[in-house]
């Protein structure tokens, strides 16, 4: 299957899904909450991540739909994250996928609760997966709390507003990164696994695969920030000039190169898999992408 065709496949079903579990509470009493939540949750977007919990799902042999409470759970934390970065106090954007962010339409409050409520929620949703054991799901809910956590992505974002005062060493950079964005793609990846059954040596694969393209998708993003444009990426440009991101780190010839090494690494962690022409053709299609 090509890669968009399958892709799309992907985007589409869970989207489905998750505008299926919202409308259950549509009429509940706090709907402005729901309105706030859906309104950034089913903005569109790459879905990278439910793309990617679906695909490693189906790489272990089983039906991909199996991964879809995990995918969507792995989404309703990013997405809760952007709602939350996009506020006054943390990066004060005004535009997210082309649209006014969360908070310009329903106020900081709202916006806030919002981003509570999605990250809640998202357990209530993972913890109904099918999987093969009892441990299984233990091992998955505990992969995602750490991951979304204070030793991952909320760890990352404080490291990132630790560090606005300063330039920081290679290390440092690393640091952040591979918590504040690469720690859900590993959720996304590990989470496809556990769904799918995958084997011990399949895990770590995926695991391995998920730092490097992890590296290899927020150096690019570093990169857009300053070679896009506001219509192609939906957000404004420029606005990470001052922080210390990859690309004011190693400078975007370095960064190109970058790109590429870390991609080259995660597919060289997938020769466990039987079949890795879709998941290869995705990570390349990183390389060059322009949103």
């Amino acid at each position: 299957m090509k890669l968009e065709q399958r892709s799309e496949e992907y985007r589409a079903y869970v989207e489905t899904y998750l505008q299926e579990y919202y409308a259950r509470f549509r009429e509940e009493p706090q709907k402005p909450l729901f309105q706030s939540m859906e309104y950034s949750l089913l903005a569109g977007g790459k879905r990278l991540r439910p793309i990617l919990a679906f695909e490693f799902c189906r790489m272990c042999g089983a039906d991909w739909k199996k991964a879809a409470p995990f995918a969507a759970a792995v989404e309703m934390i990013h997405t809760y994250s952007l709602i939350h970065d996009d506020l006054p106090a943390m990066d004060n954007d005004d535009f997210r996928r082309g649209r006014p962010t969360n908070h310009k339409v329903y106020g900081e409050a709202m916006a806030i609760l919002a981003g509570d409520a999605l990250l809640t929620d998202a357990f209530s949703l993972a913890a109904t997966a099918e999987v093969g054991s009892l441990q299984d799901m233990k091992d998955a809910i505990g992969i995602l709390s750490e991951c979304a956590g204070s030793l991952g992505m909320v760890g990352g974002q404080v490291l990132d507003i630790m560090s606005e005062q300063r330039v920081l060493t290679e290390q440092e950079v690393l640091d952040i990164q591979t918590r504040k964005t690469g720690c859900l793609i590993n959720a996304a990846c590990a989470l496809g696994t556990i769904a799918g059954g995958g084997s011990p040596a399949q895990f770590d694969a995926a695991c391995q695969f998920a730092a490097g393209i992890g590296l290899a998708f927020q150096i690019r993003d570093d990169m857009l920030d300053v070679i896009g444009t506001q219509e192609e990426m939906g957000k404004g440009v420029g606005t990470d000039a001052g922080k210390n991101t990859f690309v004011r780190l190693y400078g975007l010839e370095k960064c190109e190169e970058l790109v590429q090494k870390y991609t080259d690494c995660a597919l060289a962690a997938l020769q466990v898999f039987p079949d890795t022409e879709y998941i290869t053709a995705l990570a390349n299609s990183l390389t060059q992408r322009r949103v």
